[in-house]
């Protein structure tokens, strides 16, 4: 049985890891529990990103967070997925999560549920993402908190950025594809 989001057509032989035609297809759980379709964000440009509070990286909050306000209305959601994984620096419970990102940086972006982006428990669109753009010397792993991932507003996973790269940085990127 394929994946929430994938078809039937083996991307490659290595445990089962299937692709879909387009990153619309995939279902995420909402930071409130609610499951919602990526195709809600069909014809905006996307900045995905692991997220996590307890991060040498986590006032990129802010940074996210200018980026959304600046550029909402022209068609760019950002989309955070807090995960654990990474020296155990996410260990909130989802409400906790939330609160943490409304109280200390005024997080008005979409939220999503804890997940894993590696691993035989990474969700299926982190798998996707993965294999859409490789990181550094094309692995795919996600590295550390706050690796960010650009799709167009044709569901194209267009770039990858390092957790180093400031949101700031990002902005003409972005621009273009607005």
């Amino acid at each position: 049985m394929p994946l929430t989001g994938y078809d039937e057509r083996p991307l490659n032989s290595d445990k089962g890891v299937f692709m879909t035609a387009d990153i619309y297809a995939f279902e995420v759980q909402t930071i409130t529990g609610d499951k919602v379709r990526l195709d809600r964000y069909e014809n905006q440009v996307m900045l995905i990103v692991n997220t996590a509070s307890k991060c040498g990286f986590t006032p990129q909050y802010e940074g996210l967070e200018a980026l959304y306000e600046k550029y909402k209305d022209k068609g760019l959601v950002v989309l955070g997925f807090p995960c654990n994984q990474f020296g155990r620096q996410e260990p909130g419970s989802e409400s906790e999560i939330a609160e943490f990102c409304q109280l200390n940086y005024g997080v008005s972006f979409p939220m999503f549920a804890k997940i894993d982006v590696n691993g035989n428990d990474a969700d299926p669109l982190y798998k996707y993402l993965k294999k859409s753009q490789k990181g550094l010397l094309g692995s795919e792993n996600i590295k550390w908190n706050f690796t960010k991932f650009l799709v167009n507003r044709d569901g194209e996973v267009i770039a990858r950025f390092a957790p180093t790269v400031k949101p700031k940085d990002l902005a003409k990127d972005i621009e273009k594809l607005l």
